[in-house]
């Protein structure tokens, strides 16, 4: 019988890439995928021999803006929107743990954003609230990386939201856990920036789901940004920051000025 809280990581170790199950300090590989069947191997590789990978490859990203009462003032606004304000990020600003976050030389202010994120376990569409937890697999650590001169500048997000690197997912999904009681951390160069319980989040993960798929079918693998709290603050090159959620874990990514 497996046990009600799982951590599924992607890992590379040499030539060899897949899923395994995080078991302290050990990686154990697995057979299969834990969006279907599968089943654990009799090896084991120590965690620190290996290199962690986005935990997952979506097909698609989706993230709510204005979803934490905190984050309404940083853009004037007094009132919670009457429905999710989703978004879409494209598949390729996904990056994994300890991979850079890239500051594009012309965008101006870049600024990061903590978010606890869902990740899709099976085909869902027409959902309702009630029926939306189910479809989940897992929750992960994320980073909804903004570039706010294009965002206030653009018509459309497409850049300010989805250049490559600006959405960096781990270290690793963990099921099993209530997403309405999660405390939420961001720090950057070992300062807290963020500090929130997702509690607060004014549209919580079951109704998020549920809203996005009245619209589209979510695969799984696919991934959904819960939003983000307070006031965030514009990254420099040759920091670091730290997305830490209790109960899943750390996801750490250095900054880099793109060449």
């Amino acid at each position: 019988m497996k046990p009600s809280s799982l951590r599924f990581a992607r890992f590379r170790y040499g030539r060899r890439r897949g899923y395994a199950l995080v078991e302290g300090d050990l990686l154990r590989p697995i057979v299969g995928s834990p969006f279907g069947a599968w089943r654990s191997a009799e090896e084991s590789v120590p965690l620190s021999r290996v290199r962690l990978l986005a935990p997952v490859r979506p097909s698609k990203i989706l993230a709510v803006a204005l979803n934490y009462r905190s984050h309404l003032q940083q853009f004037d606004q007094s009132a919670a929107p009457p429905n999710p304000e989703l978004f879409l990020k494209p598949p390729s600003a996904a990056i994994g743990p300890e991979e850079a976050i890239v500051l594009p030389a012309a965008a101006g202010r870049v600024d990061y954003e903590g978010e606890l994120v869902a990740v899709i376990g099976r085909r869902a569409r027409d959902l309702t609230p009630d029926e939306a937890l189910a479809h989940v697999l897992g929750y992960t650590c994320g980073n909804d990386v903004s570039a706010r001169d294009w965002q206030q500048g653009d018509l459309q997000w497409w850049r300010a939201k989805g250049c490559d690197t600006f959405a960096p997912i781990g270290p690793w999904i963990v099921t099993g856990l209530d997403p309405t009681n999660l405390e939420l951390r961001t720090r950057v160069n070992g300062e807290v920036v963020q500090s929130i319980n997702t509690s607060l989040l004014i549209y919580d993960v079951a109704r998020l789901v549920s809203f996005a798929s009245q619209a589209m079918t979510l695969e799984p693998g696919d991934i959904l940004f819960t939003g983000t709290p307070g006031t965030t603050a514009p990254l420099k090159a040759g920091e670091v920051v730290e997305v830490d959620i209790g109960g899943i874990g750390v996801l750490r990514n250095p900054v880099e000025t793109a060449l």
